[in-house]
């Protein structure tokens, strides 16, 4: 006796559409595709490189130093721009070309009926109308209503979030469970449905089309182009005011001109744009050696930024899999240990060994759930770790059967081992209805076996069990008891009969209660961790799902989502656990306040995004569903996984993870900070080294030097410091604080939070020194603008050593060889013939290398005050 497919009420077989027919929808319709991913010209990566504000920028200084006839320094700046744009053009290149090749689609091909004849067509020549058919671990190729059904279970998390896969039935009264959405999975049974929409008229290309098209700039974006403003009024201002005061001494126009553009070019520091795609090159580098993919360099930094992380349940917190955790019995509770669906693992009580009563209860349990089951588990192909950190083991079929066959495994009772001495011989399918399966085996003494296993509401009835309503009313509360804690719960039962019945369901009466199973899919084993180093560094978590309720609470509590001790000051949130349906219904007037959201919609998990945003957070959203792509576009950063993320939400996000481990945020929070941290830290450096040449060039002349430095002098002493040691500066390691530190205010100005305090007194240092350096030199009757020009380079080259957070970590190698390689062309700038004629310097004496020496000693020491008082500062 076998199970009938269902058919819908008035509704007769398909048979499908004919070869015409189907081509002829297909030239109406168009292709079953969401639209490929349109392709960025190289002409328009090359332009939207070159909008860049700092680039722009250096693009007029091109101009201005090309029309003053100053063609050497134009070449040097040029090389910068092209050397810029090369390297942020070539990793969107390589990176959407990565993103590319992880890319599947939903469903590469489809079965269906054609002309009553059954063929294998491509997913993209689906049409409405098309007959499908469906098996076990098919892809759901476009939006259907089902014609005929059995026993069928479908996998909708990629679309709603929900780990649990759900029944579908034709005969069903609920129009959502008689249909099929695309990219959805059949995990049981079989089906025949009738397309009805397809391409961008389906489920997933309505969610797909409410992805924004035009992505807005990131925080580091915003600030740098705040700065590019400020510095080009500063050095149009300062060309204007030297230019006068050269006037106004008697110079001569056009030497003013090289001397105002040089003091321009000085005041803007040209290798910015350099040392920022340095540091988010390096950062994507680091990142892709730890499996993540950078889809944007700029996204590098911006989870630096971050001061909310919002996160999936399924498979992005937990492993996406299905496990045993708790087994009740009569004789007490026991846990599982283990993960995945592989056999290790053991039965603990307590967290102890059972003793031998209490293993056998578990295992008589686990055996009747081995035998009232369809599912099958598959073995790694080699001994090696799979590539999401489990054993290698699959399942085929329901998850939930997949983990109770692992469950039997771990009690000591394999499947394969148990069917030959029990041969099923009659079963009474699951269904929607019922909640319930029953199976009838062969008992290695004759009598015939009965095993069910469902829902607790479907079996815990006096009908069913031959229990005492004592018992029951325990087990009830038992069952109720762990379904609050985010357990999915089924009840099992069995018993021996003489004979086997005409009817099937006429064995579910009398049958002993073995026990209750708790299923869930339980959290990564870093999720804890991460949500803890995310707190540290005082980044609120938001867990957003499209599942239960009560799973959502626990999962969340469990990995610290809820619960005292957040870690984050100020932190006011609440403990409930909002709906969806609350969402709907404005019953949630702050939704920043609330910290687990369930049962929630593509478009809320939008709008929650917008109200953190709104509220000035720097967002970023990881997930790996359709479900999810809206949300990780309109996040300031979207972070998808790539393993068994959808292709919608790798296409909206900015990070693609290729592990799918959460704790890999984490590493790119730390890298966004290492950037940012080295993009001020050079700020500091080369604006004060600036701020030194300007005052040098304006007081110079208040002390008796009439022109205190040349154009070249300048111009080299830029190259030397911003051209070599200040990109090696993009390369600097990671603080140590790093983590332990609240991210900054998403409005600070990248000069804010002290660092403009700190660059006048640096400059400031930098200017006293040099120029006291020259006076005394001249004071003693010797060639005193070398001196000036040795010492304030000096100086600046010791404040770059000064500044680095650890002096003789080896992490960097490059800063230090960058110094040595500035000191041997600042050598070359004195002793060798042709730089000496070009830059009119002179040898100097061993007093004025003293005091060059001595300026850049005060510069080192001046420099390790400042960073020690701002880490003081930061530790507080």
């Amino acid at each position: 006796m076998t199970a009938q497919p269902a058919s819908a009420p008035g509704m007769a077989p398909p048979v499908g559409l004919t070869e015409e027919q189907a081509a002829r929808r297909l030239a109406e319709c168009g292709p079953n595709e969401l639209g490929a991913q349109r392709r960025i010209p190289l002409r328009s990566r090359i332009g939207a490189q070159l909008r860049d504000p700092m680039i722009l920028i250096l693009l007029a200084a091109v101009a201005l130093t090309v029309a003053t006839g100053d063609h050497a320094d134009a070449v040097v700046i040029a090389l910068v721009i092209v050397a810029n744009t090369a390297v942020g053009v070539a990793q969107e290149v390589r990176a959407d070309n990565a993103v590319a090749a992880l890319s599947a689609m939903t469903a590469p091909t489809a079965r269906v009926l054609r002309g009553g004849t059954e063929r294998e067509v491509a997913s993209a020549d689906v049409v409405p109308g098309d007959a499908l058919l469906l098996g076990e671990g098919d892809i759901v190729p476009a939006d259907a209503a089902l014609a005929e059904s059995s026993a069928l279970l479908v996998d909708e998390s990629a679309l709603t979030g929900e780990s649990v896969p759900v029944d579908k039935d034709a005969r069903a009264e609920d129009p959502d469970a008689a249909r099929l959405q695309a990219g959805t999975v059949v995990v049981r049974g079989r089906a025949v449905a009738t397309v009805t929409a397809t391409g961008p008229h389906s489920a997933l290309g309505r969610i797909a089309a409410l992805l924004h098209p035009h992505p807005e700039p990131t925080p580091l974006q915003r600030r740098l182009a705040g700065l590019g403003r400020v510095l080009a009024l500063v050095a149009v201002g300062l060309c204007l005011v030297v230019f006068v005061l050269g006037l106004a001494r008697g110079q001569s126009p056009q030497a003013m001109a090289v001397v105002a553009i040089s003091l321009a070019v000085a005041a803007v520091p040209e290798s910015l744009p350099a040392v920022v795609t340095l540091g988010l090159a390096l950062g994507a580098r680091r990142m892709a050696a730890r499996h993540a993919l950078v889809r944007r360099l700029s996204a590098v930094e911006t989870l630096g930024s971050v001061t909310m992380l919002a996160t999936d349940k399924t498979g992005t917190l937990t492993e996406g899999r299905m496990v045993v955790e708790r087994v009740w019995t009569p004789r007490g509770t026991a846990a599982l240990t283990g993960s995945g669906y592989g056999p290790a693992g053991e039965v603990l009580v307590a967290g102890e060994h059972p003793d031998p009563a209490a293993l056998r209860a578990v295992q008589d349990l686990l055996t009747a759930a081995a035998l009232c089951n369809d599912a099958s588990l598959r073995p790694p192909e080699s001994s090696t770790t799979g590539p999401d950190g489990t054993d290698g083991w699959t399942a085929l079929g329901d998850p939930t059967e997949a983990a109770l066959l692992a469950a039997a495994v771990k009690a000591g009772r394999d499947r394969d081992e148990l069917l030959p001495a029990h041969p099923r011989i009659g079963e009474v399918p699951f269904d929607s209805l019922r909640k319930r399966m029953t199976t009838l085996h062969r008992a290695p003494s004759g009598q015939v076996e009965v095993c069910l296993k469902g829902a607790p509401e479907a079996v815990l009835d006096g009908a069913t069990l031959a229990e005492s309503p004592d018992l029951l009313e325990r087990v009830r509360k038992e069952a109720a008891a762990l379904a609050a804690e985010g357990f999915r719960v089924l009840a099992v039962a069995s018993t021996l009969r003489a004979d086997l019945p005409d009817r099937y369901e006429d064995a579910e009466t009398g049958l002993r209660l073995l026990g209750l199973v708790a299923i869930s899919d339980p959290p990564k084993a870093a999720a804890e961790a991460t949500i803890t180093a995310c707190r540290l560094a005082g980044i609120t978590p938001v867990l957003i799902t499209g599942d239960h309720p009560a799973t959502a609470r626990a999962i969340a509590t469990r990995v610290g989502i809820l619960g005292p001790g957040n870690g984050v000051p100020g932190d006011t949130a609440s403990d409930e656990v909002v709906t969806g349906r609350q969402l709907a219904a404005g019953e949630v007037p702050d939704l920043t306040r609330v910290r687990v959201f369930a049962r929630t919609t593509p478009q809320q998990k939008l709008d929650i995004v917008q109200a953190w945003r709104a509220g000035g957070a720097v967002t970023a959203m990881t997930g790996d569903g359709v479900n999810d792509g809206p949300a990780l576009r309109q996040a300031d950063i979207g972070v998808a996984m790539g393993r068994r993320g959808t292709e919608v939400a790798r296409q909206a996000a900015d990070l693609v993870l290729a592990d799918d481990e959460l704790a890999t945020v984490v590493t790119a929070v730390e890298e966004g900070r290492r950037v940012y941290d080295n993009i001020r830290r050079f700020l500091l450096y080369a604006l004060a080294g600036g701020v030194a040449e300007i005052l040098v060039m304006l007081l110079g002349p208040l002390f008796g030097l009439a022109l205190p430095l040349r154009a070249g002098q300048i111009l080299w002493i830029n190259l030397l410091t911003h051209g070599l040691t200040g990109v090696a500066m993009g390369a600097e390691p990671v603080s140590r604080h790093a983590m332990r530190r609240p991210p900054r205010p998403p409005g600070q100005h990248v000069l804010g939070g002290g660092l403009w305090q700190r660059i006048l007194r640096l400059g400031t240092v930098a200017t006293g020194t040099s120029l006291a350096a020259g006076l005394w030199i001249r004071h003693t009757g010797q060639p005193w603008q070398t001196t000036l020009f040795l010492a304030l380079l000096a100086a600046q080259l010791g404040v770059v050593l000064g500044l680095r957070e650890r002096l003789f970590t080896r992490e960097n190698p490059f800063l230090p060889w960058a110094v040595l390689a500035a000191v041997g062309l600042a050598a070359a700038a004195l002793y060798l013939p042709f730089l000496r004629a070009v830059l009119e310097t002179s040898p100097p004496s061993w007093p004025g290398l003293t005091a060059a020496l001595a300026a850049g000693l005060i510069g080192f020491g001046t420099a390790r005050a400042e960073s020690r008082s701002t880490r003081a500062v930061t530790d507080e």
